[in-house]
């Protein structure tokens, strides 16, 4: 007799998220409803939910449904800074033997997942403000700043990869601020504008692949076929993706082996024509901090009305609960005027207009929580920190492996520990909370 599953939390959201909120496109999906059956069920529409669809429909000829909890593009997949990474984030180690070979690997399935991204790119027209290939800026503020790049570049050396240094007067020609004190420039990584990304690529799958949204999974029972409950609907499907990142968890699996981090985002109105030319540089760019803790900024033009905008992204938090509330919000609002005034101070009198915070998922030794759980059902989850890139990558070879079985692509994904069991609360969030403060405290003008 199968068991069943009571999901023991659906996805909450605090606040809009802003990249979907600016958008002029009121496209939707339906709410699912009475009886379905599939082939297969994808459950999560973000970027590994999409990446399994349309894999999915590449390698198959089944009927395949996909599920979104709340509307398309308001999740994590909607609320992140926008970067498709190739390079690992952190090559600064001082000791790194032994860590080149890990990286390789890394880079290869990075750039195997933003290919994939790519070509969906390309098939369904997205334009360069919702895909741009255009590489990554690192941006260095202080001395601490300007180490980090140097030991990355040293790495970068050693990997044999392509970068230009940039100059303190390149940083400003490209931002029209003078806050860097020197840029690295890498080729490899893409800027997405994510909620257009999600919804333009939600569309096109649409043609092959049956979307709901506003359809949480609140009941699962495993056996064949696999039935499913949400608010509305009951589902039997042969096979399962489950595309939710952390939220694999409320399904009962990967039990304390998983962090639950949210990271926040401000971002200004629309700027005026004046506003953007007192402040100068390329039309979009962005730049990621040289210290990890420090602030991410972006400028993006014009899409479907969204407006000449300006993003400042900084502050992580360790909320177990996978939730956040309005005061966790608010909580961020001196540090995010702080960095924006600091960095544009002749824009000082332009507000910030929408605030939010996005849920990661980490693990303890950095692994994915990927492969097939138990018979017919795989998880496509964990994407510590790198939800663009590792995201798609999970759920593109999530697809492979239930249809292919061993690919090359999925072995090297799969030679991965499990993730770690954590420490027990309130050990755990304490001393994560506290760390995250101290190494915030560290960054400096980096922040």
């Amino acid at each position: 007799m199968s068991r069943t599953i009571r999901v023991s939390q659906v996805p909450k959201e605090t606040g809009p998220a802003a990249w979907n909120e600016i958008l002029d496109d009121s496209h939707s999906f339906p709410q699912a409803s009475g009886n379905i059956e599939t082939d297969w069920l994808v459950i999560g529409g973000g970027f590994a939910g999409i990446a399994a669809a349309r894999r999915l429909s590449q390698l198959t000829g089944d009927d395949i449904v996909l599920l979104e909890a709340c509307k398309m593009a308001e999740g994590p997949a909607g609320r992140n800074s926008g970067f498709m990474i190739d390079l690992p984030h952190d090559l600064n180690s001082e000791t790194y033997a032994g860590g080149k070979e890990a990286d390789l690997k890394q880079i290869m399935l990075n750039r195997a997942g933003i290919e994939f991204a790519a070509d969906m790119a390309r098939e369904f027209g997205m334009p360069a403000q919702v895909f741009d290939p255009c590489g990554r800026v690192t941006g260095a503020a202080s001395e601490r700043g300007i180490a980090h790049i140097d030991s990355y570049v040293r790495h970068l050396d050693g990997l044999g990869e392509a970068y230009k240094l940039l100059s303190a007067s390149d940083m400003q020609a490209r931002t029209g601020i003078s806050y860097y004190q020197k840029g690295l420039y890498t080729p490899g990584a893409v800027m997405i504008q994510p909620a257009a990304y999600i919804r333009q690529a939600a569309r096109g799958l649409s043609e092959k692949v049956r979307i709901f949204e506003q359809s949480p999974v609140v009941e699962m029972s495993p056996g064949t076929p696999h039935r499913l409950r949400t608010p509305k609907a009951r589902i039997r499907a042969k096979k399962v993706i489950l595309a939710v990142n952390g939220h694999v968890q409320s399904f009962g699996y990967y039990p304390r082996q998983l962090l639950h981090v949210f990271t926040y985002a401000s971002m200004t109105r629309a700027l005026s024509g004046d506003e953007l030319q007192r402040l100068g540089g390329d039309a979009d760019w962005g730049v990621l901090p040289a210290d990890p803790m420090g602030t991410t900024v972006r400028k993006t033009s014009d899409y479907l009305g969204s407006g000449d905008r300006l993003t400042v992204r900084n502050r992580f938090t360790l909320n177990q609960s996978m939730e956040i509330s309005q005061k966790d919000i608010d909580s961020i609002v001196k540090v995010h005027d702080k960095a924006f005034i600091s960095r544009f101070p002749m824009l000082a009198d332009v507000p910030l207009e929408h605030r939010w915070g996005g849920r990661l998922c980490l693990s303890w030794n950095s692994v994915p929580a990927f492969g097939e759980l138990e018979p017919g059902i795989w998880s496509a989850a964990c994407q510590n920190g790198l939800g663009t890139v590792k995201g798609t990558l999970s759920g593109m070879l999530a697809a492979e492996q239930a249809v292919l079985g061993d690919t090359e692509l999925v072995r090297e994904f799969s030679n991965y520990a499990e993730p770690k069991r954590l420490p027990v609360e309130p050990f755990l969030s304490v001393g994560a909370n506290v760390n995250l403060r101290w190494k915030e405290w560290l960054a400096g003008k980096e922040l």
